[in-house]
């Protein structure tokens, strides 16, 4: 069955190597800012604009689960671990999926919230 799923997102994120991205995604799935971390681990070539410059790099590539209560403290965390002065965070929306994956998503962040209070 298919549910819309309004809510929930799909963040995209870009890391200097495995080990950083490992280490991010260890760390927002444990605090429950993303139900899931997907890491790719064949680097993708990014080409972008920095500094006036075109620059080339090899990165390892984020797709995090989450919902858009969770986006503002997902980002600060991420920024926080991030190498990069400038981290790529770019979030979608999911606008249908599996009606038991998107509740499963969505009560694996909204369990935070309940735990620290």
């Amino acid at each position: 069955m298919v549910k819309k799923g309004g809510r929930s997102r799909i963040v995209l994120v870009t890391c200097a190597t495995a080990a950083e991205a490992r280490r991010i995604a260890r760390t927002v799935v444990g605090e429950q800012l993303a139900a899931c971390v997907n890491i790719v681990l064949s680097p993708v070539e990014s080409l972008y604009t920095w500094k006036g410059k075109v620059e080339r790099a090899r990165e390892y590539l984020l797709v995090m689960k989450t919902t858009s209560k969770r986006l503002a403290a997902l980002e600060n965390e991420v920024k926080r671990l991030h190498s990069y002065d400038v981290p790529e965070f770019i979030a979608l929306p999911i606008t249908e999926g599996s009606k038991k994956y998107l509740l499963w998503l969505e009560e694996s962040v909204a369990k935070a919230r309940k735990n620290r209070k």
